[in-house]
């Protein structure tokens, strides 16, 4: 399946998304690319561009070589760009960036340039066509991704338990939130395709508990099911201890501990899925290849907790996992909005 052709369907959603992102004619748009990004979206979003009549050109940068000790997958921090002066000019004219990097800018450096010189960015998460198309952008769910971001932005503390034995405990207080419903409304400045997340970016010092991952939840940084329990202690931000007889924590520790940086133990975002069309099973249909894991992260009711790159805490690393976690209850204060996997009205 890796190999897509180019459906008219295809071109028609890449035109709605963008149509609903507020890109129309004469809206100067740069497609922002690399050598291995996905060649299918990026000729989608040109045509899709085209069709609309946004003055649209190319920006495609040559991937950098792999530095890193392992794979990287993920992150959600390009390092495409590589700084580059000439390009970040080009992309800094622009009204809005289409982002078709594989990791995408989400935490890369050069974003806070670009958003400070006004351009938006809506980024096309490296996936397969088909999913996209699945998981099109819902305008009806923006104002639940919006009552939902509203609660979180005035909650102090984030408790989230299951059956399977977590109990973490999260200081919310003025920490910056994210979350769209897959497209740019006039109020965003960065947003993903596919979409329907609610997280904030923990200030440092303010983690702390137990997550235990029952088979089922997913690491997808290893875009896998667990199929044996593990256990994590998490101390002001830190995982302290990654407890499990099975392989999927030995994997766990011998990728987050080849990192060779503390940070990389540490806590990047956490929040929960909204998208109810998003599928916990999709990830059982596709090769690996296809998929980015977007729609893993948004599946409605997931708690996601998220190590790596945090921005509010200051730091910065490439060591990353996204873990989505089913059945957990999450409350805020003394509110629940999700109760044991399930999203609880206004939010469903």
């Amino acid at each position: 399946m890796s190999t897509a052709p180019i459906e008219a369907t295809w071109i028609q959603c890449f035109r709605r998304a963008f149509a609903l992102s507020g890109i129309g004619e004469g809206t100067v748009v740069a497609i922002l690319s690399e050598t291995r990004s996905r060649a299918v979206n990026v000729k989608l979003a040109e045509l899709a561009l085209l069709e609309i009549g946004a003055r649209a050109f190319h920006v495609t940068m040559p991937t950098p070589p792999q530095a890193e000790p392992v794979p990287v997958r993920s992150t959600g921090a390009s390092q495409a760009l590589q700084r580059n002066p000439a390009a970040l000019r080009a992309l800094c004219a622009c009204d809005i960036i289409i982002d078709c990097t594989v990791e995408g800018l989400l935490h890369a450096p050069e974003t806070p340039e670009l958003l400070a010189a006004g351009a938006r960015i809506f980024m096309i998460s490296n996936e397969h066509p088909e999913i996209l198309e699945r998981l099109m952008p819902d305008p009806l769910l923006q104002p639940r991704v919006a009552a939902a971001l509203e609660l979180l932005r005035q909650a102090r503390q984030m408790r989230v338990t299951s059956d399977a034995g977590t109990d973490l405990r999260i200081d919310v207080a003025g920490a910056p939130v994210r979350g769209n419903a897959g497209y740019l409304d006039p109020a965003s400045k960065v947003a993903y395709w596919p979409g329907g997340l609610c997280l904030c970016f923990p200030k440092a010092g303010t983690v702390n508990g137990t997550l235990v991952m029952a088979p089922g939840d997913v690491n997808l940084t290893f875009k896998r099911y667990l199929e044996s329990p593990i256990r994590l202690t998490v101390a002001q931000d830190y995982v302290t201890a990654i407890e499990g007889d099975g392989l999927d924590a030995a994997l766990m520790r011998s990728y987050i501990g080849a990192w060779g940086e503390r940070d990389a133990y540490a806590v990047s975002h956490v929040g929960w899925g909204m998208n109810p069309r998003a599928r916990w099973d999709a990830l059982a249909m596709y090769d690996k290849a296809d998929i980015n894991g977007t729609e893993l992260r948004a599946f409605a009711g997931n708690f996601l907790y998220s190590t790596g790159a945090n921005e509010t805490a200051g730091r910065f690393t490439r060591g990353h996992f996204d873990l989505p976690f089913r059945n957990c209850t999450i409350a805020l204060d003394n509110r629940i909005v999700v109760e044991r996997g399930r999203l609880l009205p206004p939010l469903a």
